[in-house]
């Protein structure tokens, strides 16, 4: 996936963005529960991810 699509996900729906890097995990639940917390540090933490992770393939779940 192009990388300017992948943060227009992760700014839009960070919790999403986050589950098609790095698929269910702690990771994901981690994100679920800073979008909760506010949207801007799920937001943002989505975005890290994003840029870890631009060429790495998802993790199967």
């Amino acid at each position: 996936m192009n990388l300017l699509v992948k943060l227009l996900i992760a700014g839009l729906l960070p919790p999403l963005s986050v589950y098609l890097n790095k698929g269910i995990g702690g990771v994901f639940w981690l994100n679920i529960l800073l979008t909760i917390v506010g949207y801007v540090p799920g937001m943002l933490h989505a975005v890290y991810l994003t840029f870890t992770t631009h060429n790495s393939p998802a993790v199967p779940s």
